[in-house]
């Protein structure tokens, strides 16, 4: 068991990896249109663009699926936003690599992740940063959500496995045990590239649907609604979906935000690398 202990003014929150439940946690209530953001990496900027754009689209609830943290300049921000807005939030790896241990991460990633928890700690509001470690405790490894089951990572890995498009052509093992462990249908982040799997397999990214997918007829679909905060699909752009029950639909959103306000935050801070405000302006 890895524990560590956190001192927020003179208050210990206790993170510990056994503490971490992997019990499917239920959402009962079926909601028709739900409106999925992930990958969010403390990039202010562009989850206030995302978050005022799903305001105009008529949505019954938003969900989180995971990195709410790392990389970006504004993690307490970001978590505030998403603790306040969210129905639920699950742990992505990022989240993990800031409450307990950054494992596996490259130098600048994990150096992110240090920075971002100290961010944490220097809070001076005692309920504020009281609230905040609640929130970052709670975070969820599944949901079932309907027909959805949620994960940031896969499902026979959820926090930490990618599912990659080139997986649906190159790894058809992977693929085929990874829908075994779907029931019904599943969305997930992590690779910060929006598109829709089917157990064909095949992958289908929204440029190739006109932006809309109907799973109406499908037997299992994942989503992945791409990465709010960092796209890596060399489009800048931040990336969300809407999920319709009734109709069946997944509608994929782009949205331009101020990337060059990001970027000088992230340059300003010495503990974050140049490299992490450059690659928004190509997404990557």
């Amino acid at each position: 068991m890895y524990t560590v202990m956190y001192s927020v003014h003179r208050i210990p929150v206790e993170c510990s990896w056994s503490k971490v439940s992997f019990a499917i946690q239920q959402e009962r209530e079926l909601h028709m249109r739900t409106a999925l953001i992930s990958d969010i990496h403390g990039n202010l900027e562009a989850l206030t663009t995302v978050l005022e754009d799903i305001g105009d689209r008529s949505v019954d609830k938003i969900v989180c699926l995971g990195d709410t943290l790392g990389y970006g300049p504004n993690p307490a921000e970001c978590v505030d936003k998403i603790a306040d807005i969210c129905d639920w939030c699950l742990l992505g790896n990022h989240d993990y690599g800031a409450l307990y241990e950054p494992t596996n991460f490259n130098a600048a990633a994990e150096q992110a992740a240090y920075w971002t928890r100290a961010q944490f700690d220097a809070e001076e509001d005692k309920e504020v940063a009281a609230r905040r470690w609640e929130f970052l405790g709670g975070l969820r490894v599944r949901t079932q959500m309907g027909d959805f089951l949620a994960v940031h990572g896969t499902p026979r890995r959820p926090i930490n496995e990618y599912l990659f498009p080139d997986d649906a052509i190159n790894s058809p093992v992977k693929m085929k045990q990874i829908f075994e462990r779907i029931p019904k249908h599943s969305m997930s982040g992590h690779t910060h590239v929006p598109g829709i799997f089917t157990d064909e397999p095949d992958f289908y990214p929204p440029e190739d649907i006109d932006g809309t997918f109907n799973f109406e007829n499908e037997k299992h679909i994942i989503i992945n609604p791409g990465s709010v905060g960092q796209p890596r699909d060399l489009d800048p752009r931040s990336s969300y979906a809407i999920l319709d029950d009734e109709a069946h639909t997944v509608d994929f959103f782009r949205l331009d935000y101020d990337i060059e306000t990001v970027r000088e935050k992230i340059c300003a801070i010495s503990d974050l690398s140049n490299w992490l405000g450059d690659r928004l302006r190509e997404g990557r």
